[in-house]
């Protein structure tokens, strides 16, 4: 099978997943949700004549305030679309799992986690691209005329791209992560609470400064604006230290696929 039908055979597969798209809810409506909810407070804060009541009144910086979230919808696709092949169907349709059906027609096991890959990237990407102009426009909308824009359109793209990276990056490493531990639950867990919850990086870093080379924390400023911890990386070398964490698990991984049995 050629490279191209593989990603699209992958690409249909994915769509069919309830779980794919239970993730996508989250980041879009879970994020325009939040965006809702800080926009009418903020409106409210500068009807009222208290800007200072608010962080921000910008309405980017508003909406921009919910998209840490899309990583846990980023988090899903990365995990679901390989933790599938290993769950077993219904005893109606023979029982087995998917990943013998899936090796069976291509042979080749890092061209399925190749292929894979570009289809978390792809679903991760459409997605920041439909979250992210919605989620302003929702502000936009409700803070009206009432808050003036502070971010520049250079900026506000540029720091939009860098959420679409950071997301990506981050469903590459969970998708990663699922390949070594052939099982959705471990990384969910742990990367949804540590994106969402409780940063263990985070909290790494008021013991060493090396916590800043963590995959999270190395990529958190791609988002800009959003500093909520003093040190690290700049945008540029923490992008490039968090693409070297993404292409480390997924080496990895493509050998322990290459070298167990299914």
């Amino acid at each position: 099978m050629r490279p191209f039908n593989t990603v699209a055979a992958e690409l249909r597969k994915a769509t069919t997943l309830p779980a794919v798209w239970a993730g996508i809810a989250v980041a879009l409506f879970g994020s325009a949700a939040i965006t809702l909810i800080n926009a009418f407070s903020t409106r409210a804060a500068l009807d009222a004549g208290h800007p200072e009541a608010r962080a921000f009144t910008s309405p980017f910086e508003t909406a921009f305030a919910a998209m840490p979230l899309g990583t846990v919808g980023a988090v899903v696709i990365g995990v679901v679309i390989f933790s599938s092949e290993y769950t077993a169907h219904s005893v109606e349709v023979g029982g087995g799992r998917q990943i013998t059906a899936t090796l069976a027609a291509i042979p080749h096991r890092h061209t399925v986690l190749a292929a894979k890959a570009t289809v978390t990237i792809l679903l991760v990407v459409i997605l920041a691209a439909i979250t992210m102009p919605v989620t302003v426009g929702i502000a936009r909308l409700v803070i009206g005329s009432a808050g003036a824009e502070t971010v520049p359109l250079d900026d506000a793209v540029e720091r939009c791209l860098g959420g679409a990276v950071y997301w990506a990056l981050t469903g590459l490493i969970a998708l990663a992560i699922t390949v070594l531990t052939r099982s959705g639950i471990i990384p969910l867990i742990v990367l949804i609470v540590s994106n969402s919850l409780v940063s263990v990086s985070l909290l790494l870093t008021n013991l060493t400064p090396l916590a800043h080379w963590l995959p999270d924390m190395a990529g958190r400023r791609l988002f800009g604006g959003l500093h909520t911890v003093e040190g690290g990386l700049d945008a540029l070398p923490g992008a490039l230290v968090m693409t070297g964490w993404a292409i480390l698990l997924l080496t990895i991984a493509a050998v322990v696929l290459r070298r167990r049995d299914a």
